[in-house]
């Protein structure tokens, strides 16, 4: 059980980037926290750009291992989480947040006008190479807010750019729902007896090194 003390320093300290997992499943509890701290999570003008699948099939994993280069996370991990963003961001998308805005916040589609043509100039202006690049940082920062809740949950994670986003998108029929995928993050425990990373110092910059201030 974890200390209530925890606090997020300690568990920013306690996680590093797991190399083996044991196989052992996460709880329900904790896994509704990390993916609900994922949805939550800020997205540049709302849209979301993106979604996450969630692969726990072993024999899908079998399958995925190759196109990840034979790290052992893939088929280790009790769940891994495959953050993918949308090949084509349009009006559908647009239309479809100020839809939900309306109904969540019970107000009129026409009140949310000016928010729509923000999005409209804002967003659907870019190129089609912009707004991948825009979708994938959007991914990669509920990648960091899923890295801190499993950490505050005791639950070890390892993001994964080393793989073949080809291939994943191939294996789980992503192109047909209109994504490609552009990283991983595995989630289980670790297994620390053959794991020499778990026992390792963790190594960052000093704080009067890494922080500017004017």
């Amino acid at each position: 059980m974890i200390d209530s003390k925890y606090s997020l320093v300690d568990a920013m300290n306690w996680r590093y980037a797991t190399k083996k997992m044991n196989g052992q499943s996460v709880p329900s509890d904790k896994l509704r926290t990390i993916l609900e701290s994922i949805r939550l999570s800020a997205s540049s003008v709302g849209l979301q750009p993106y979604r996450v699948m969630v692969v726990t099939d072993a024999e899908t994993k079998m399958r995925l291992q190759p196109a990840a280069f034979g790290q052992q996370q893939i088929i280790g991990s009790s769940h891994l989480l495959v953050f993918a963003v949308h090949e084509n961001i349009d009006i559908d998308q647009v239309n479809n947040i100020i839809d939900l805005m309306a109904q969540k916040r019970q107000v009129s589609i026409e009140s949310l006008s000016g928010y729509k043509s923000m999005l409209e100039k804002t967003v659907l202006s870019r190129s089609e190479s912009d707004l991948y690049h825009w979708a994938t940082k959007q991914a990669y920062i509920a990648l960091g807010s899923g890295m801190v809740a499993a950490a505050l949950e005791h639950v070890d994670s390892t993001p994964m750019e080393g793989f073949d986003a080809r291939s994943f998108d191939e294996i789980l029929g992503l192109h047909q729902l209109g994504l490609r995928s552009v990283v991983l993050l595995a989630l289980g425990f670790r297994d620390a007896k053959n794991d020499l990373n778990s026992t390792k110092a963790k190594v960052r910059i000093p704080k009067d090194d890494f922080f500017i201030w004017r």
